[in-house]
């Protein structure tokens, strides 16, 4: 079955004009799909195959959490699932994958610009709005519903974010949810530059903001409520703060590190994190890409092994990875290949998704079309509250 996947990746190379979006996208999904049966030895699966997630995870309801991962910056199939790809992602394949339900063909069909992608993610609605703009979702976010119908404290639902473009997305403009009503966003790169006073010195790799467009950078004000964050919410001096910042690598690495901070001291029962390294692609250096490819899936498995270390998480919580949407064909003549993600081509919006620990059937693979609005119902039906202004539907395979 992998020489099936290598044939397609070199059948793709040379004709993949001559494909139909529809086609391409089917071809990657059978191939995606073939190739985890044999590689990462799963199974078919069925909606109507064992008991329910919800049933499985029934000792566990009252303290369910769940933790949703964005791959986020697209990555390609021949830099991933593909034979020639697999050693970049070697703890998706060997750790995460065998103990998933994970899904072939996840379909984005709104803007592919990581903002408005990620809010649309977050609302399950195809967000409408500049990927430049300053502006809130229309829409309610997942943490407004959860929070609202839960009646859950505002510390119980949290979002760490790669960029300062994404001080947003923790809460809609939407008339009945809005101002109060959703998720805590936390930037560790405002953490970073508040606790550093100006001077940035040895810091300037992590405080790169915006790889698409350098020139964007929204004005954030808060240094004094920042530095508080860091002090009292994760227990960090700043002196501390600093000198664990200094041996890391990324932005990613740092917004992995408050995370996990987060999950210590504040133990939200919903937590998103958004990865962004992998769009250094758009610098046009194929080795960064892949260097952003390799780190986000190492940190993804890192952060899953925090799930099992953490005593509110172990045993408890499920969690979600998926990307954002993918990245161009080589061979489109709009696009500029793995730098962009500009065509709206079948490599830039099929991707896929993994479902992995509590009330999920690990090892499986299911292979039918879902769309990227489906994640906020489904979440809906798993913590019970309603996702009732969402596009998408709940995933019978989690349910």
């Amino acid at each position: 079955m992998a020489n099936n996947f290598s044939s397609l990746t070199a059948r793709r190379r040379a004709a993949a004009a001559a494909l139909s979006p529809r086609e391409l996208a089917r071809q990657l999904t059978c191939n995606r799909r073939e190739f985890l049966r044999t590689a990462a030895g799963l199974a078919m699966g069925s909606a109507l195959l064992g008991p329910s997630a919800m049933a499985r995870a029934a000792s566990t309801r009252k303290k369910r959490k769940v933790v949703v991962i964005t791959f986020g910056g697209g990555a390609r199939d021949q830099e991933t699932f593909a034979p020639e790809g697999q050693e970049n992602i070697p703890h998706l394949m060997r750790e995460l994958i065998p103990q998933s339900a994970f899904f072939t063909q996840v379909v984005n069909r709104g803007i592919l610009g990581h903002y408005v992608a990620t809010a649309s993610l977050v609302t399950g609605v195809y967000e409408t709005f500049n990927n430049f703009a300053a502006v809130p979702p229309a829409n309610p976010t997942v943490f407004e519903y959860f929070r609202k119908d839960l009646k859950r404290p505002r510390s119980d639902a949290w979002v760490v974010a790669p960029s300062n473009g994404f001080n947003r997305i923790g809460e809609s403009s939407h008339p009945s949810y809005g101002a109060g009503t959703g998720a805590t966003v936390i930037l560790p790169k405002h953490l970073l530059t508040a606790a550093l006073s100006g001077a940035s010195g040895d810091y300037d790799h992590l405080l790169r903001d915006n790889y698409e467009t350098p020139f964007y950078a929204p004005e954030l004000g808060g240094r004094e409520f920042e530095l508080q964050q860091l002090e009292m919410l994760l227990k960090l001096s700043v002196d501390d703060f600093k000198a664990h910042a200094r041996t890391l690598s990324s932005p990613d690495e740092l917004s992995v590190y408050i995370a996990r901070q987060l999950m210590r001291q504040v133990a939200p029962s919903l937590l998103w994190i958004t990865m962004h390294d992998i769009d250094i692609a758009h610098a046009g250096a194929y080795s960064l890409y892949i260097e952003g490819i390799r780190r986000t899936d190492r940190l993804c498995a890192e952060l899953w092994q925090a799930i099992q270390t953490e005593p509110e998480y172990a045993g408890n919580t499920t969690l979600f990875i998926l990307p954002d949407f993918g990245r161009d064909s080589d061979e489109d003549s709009g696009g500029n290949g793995f730098q962009h993600h500009r065509t709206g081509d079948a490599l830039s919006r099929t991707t896929w998704m993994m479902a992995l620990g509590a009330g999920v059937r690990p090892g499986v693979v299911y292979d039918r079309a879902m769309e990227s609005t489906d994640l906020v119902p489904t979440l809906g039906s798993m913590l019970d509250f309603s996702a009732s202004l969402a596009q998408g539907k709940p995933i019978p395979e989690l349910l």
